[in-house]
């Protein structure tokens, strides 16, 4: 009986041949299921054969090939326990021999997680980068491949394919049976970007320990690791099997960032690397490290193109959902203005006639800003407007709805302050529900001030919120100014615009339209900040019994 063991990296596989036929293959109909990407659904087949108590593997035509001790097989051929076999990239070796299964009982991988950082050799970066000893640079191919590398790091190609030439580069002066990139995500985490193996073997998984990761990553060392020099390490029966002879990984360095590991490895006892090799490894790495940079930067520029195309997508969107032009009312003369910071906002405004030929608007400040705050007001205008359509249209009513609406669909944070009022021509009746907002002044006509203040909380900040509706006359020549707190929090190098201000201000303005106050008061506004940034969106509405 023959066994074949092996693994793909991440599954360990022990195969136990009798005298009959098998299916391998990536099916989980086949006899030997390897559950491996590079594996066919039928891959090959394995027959035993009486006559010469034999086995004979034959390939199925599979894509990636099977393979006998490295060739690969395109008629059948017979095979016994001294014969590795390769089923895409999953290597298999055979054995009758006991003691050999159980050494293999390990996943045969390159397994450097348990390796003692403290017997490893580290340089700094620095250290590493200091200039190669004349030995190293006299090599035959070591100037050269510098060369070759520094115009393939000159091309403008895709960021793979760079890294697989680079590594390539990398093979011609430093002995290897494997070579990998890993480059950091942007959660942190390491994964592999290019792998080349000269053996042409599976490349198996990479299991740094989080030491020596931190000390490539964190503290930018590079790090020579000689297993058979730790006897603990060197019993571990992944290293006896993998035969890892030496190993050196470099921080991928430039720019004070660390953006990733150049990590060699090799089997070879007459290739075991020291000082020098680390030093010329380093010195690629940083070579590699300068690209990655540019692609990094690439990225985030193109991120960024990306992202103002969205916003302004968003911002035209949010534009064309607030209206255009304030109606005509019969008796009263209107006027609205709004400037975001960014380029979307939380502020919004409305006006629109009921059925019942009364005038309603609003001005609400949505919490926070930006992209979060614009979808915020999308939705409560877009819940007001659904009940505007209702004959019994009540302000009370419309609150809770909407209110009750954020509380339960939205996070805790997001609320809104609100004033919502309706006038009726008929009766000249102003009537408002002031949930938790700036306090709108009602100007008369003889200069006198008067504030409407807050009858509730915000809205959406809590579900047992209640409000009361407030009824004040408006009686010919009196002005309501509405406005968001972008305007009395106009900051000037940390002194606020103010109520007392706007409220000298606008007492000015008994004879002025509604366009002309709002005019005068963001005039004021931006004289006050001059060239102070702006910090929030600023938003009126005025309206004038004529």
């Amino acid at each position: 009986m023959i066994k074949l063991i092996g693994t793909d990296g991440s599954r360990f596989y022990n195969f136990a041949l009798e005298n009959k036929q098998y299916t391998i293959g990536r099916n989980q109909d086949a006899d030997l299921v390897v559950a491996h990407k590079t594996v066919s659904r039928n891959h090959a087949t394995i027959e035993y054969s009486e006559s010469d108590n034999s086995f004979k593997l034959t390939d199925n035509g599979s894509r990636n090939g099977t393979f006998k001790n490295g060739v690969r097989l395109t008629i059948p051929v017979l095979f016994d326990d001294t014969d590795l076999i390769q089923f895409g990239q999953v290597e298999f070796k055979a054995t009758t021999n006991e003691t050999k299964l159980k050494s293999a009982a390990v996943p045969i991988t390159h397994n450097l997680s348990q390796v003692d950082a403290e017997k490893s050799v580290f340089l700094s970066i620095n250290e590493a980068l200091k200039p190669l000893p004349s030995k190293v640079t006299e090599l035959p191919d070591v100037l050269p491949t510098m060369f070759e590398m520094a115009k393939i790091l000159a091309l403008p190609e895709p960021k793979d394919s760079m890294l697989d030439k680079s590594i390539a580069c990398v093979s011609k002066v430093i002995p290897s049976e494997r070579i990998a990139i890993l480059t950091r995500t942007d959660l942190g985490d390491v994964i592999t970007s290019a792998v080349l193996l000269p053996s042409g073997k599976a490349p198996g998984s990479f299991n740094l320990s989080k030491t020596i990761i931190s000390e490539i990553l964190t503290e930018k060392n590079s790090i020579l690791i000689n297993p058979q020099d730790d006897d603990r390490f060197a019993k571990q029966e992944s290293i006896i099997i993998s035969e890892i002879k030496s190993a050196m990984a470099v921080p991928l360095f430039d720019d004070e960032k660390v953006l990733g590991i150049l990590y060699v490895d090799t089997t070879n006892p007459l290739h075991r690397y020291n000082n020098d090799y680390l030093r010329l490894l380093a010195t690629f790495g940083n070579l590699i490290a300068s690209r990655l940079l540019n692609y990094e930067l690439i990225h985030e520029r193109q991120e960024m193109k990306v992202m103002e195309a969205e916003l302004s997508k968003a911002a035209s969107i949010q534009k064309n959902l607030l209206l255009q032009k304030c109606p005509d009312y019969k008796g009263y003369s209107l006027h609205s203005f709004q400037e975001q910071c960014k380029m979307v906002g939380g502020d919004l405004f409305d006006i629109a006639e009921l059925p019942d030929g009364r005038l309603l608007f609003l001005v609400a400040d949505v919490s926070g800003k930006g992209m979060g705050a614009s979808l915020l007001m999308s939705n409560i205008l877009a819940a007001f407007r659904i009940l505007y359509t209702d004959s019994k249209f009540d302000l009370i009513d419309a609150v809770k709805k909407v209110s009750i609406q954020l509380v339960r669909y939205s996070k805790p944070e997001l609320f809104a302050t609100l004033f919502i009022g309706i006038i009726d021509n008929k009766n000249h009746t102003l009537s408002f529900v002031n949930a938790g907002h700036n306090p709108p002044i009602l100007l008369k006509k003889s200069g006198e001030v008067k504030y409407l203040e807050p009858s509730g909380v915000m809205i959406g900040a809590f579900d047992f919120a209640d409000w009361t509706e407030d009824t004040v006359e408006m009686n010919d020549g009196d002005m309501l100014l509405v406005f968001t707190d972008g305007v009395v929090e106009a900051d000037k190098y940390g002194e606020l615009y103010g109520d007392d201000r706007l409220e000298v201000l606008v007492k000015k303005m008994t004879e002025f339209s509604p366009e002309k106050v709002i005019d005068v008061v963001m005039k004021d506004v931006l004289d006050y900040v001059m060239d102070s940034p702006r910090s929030d969106d600023i938003t009126m509405l005025a309206l004038k019994r004529n």
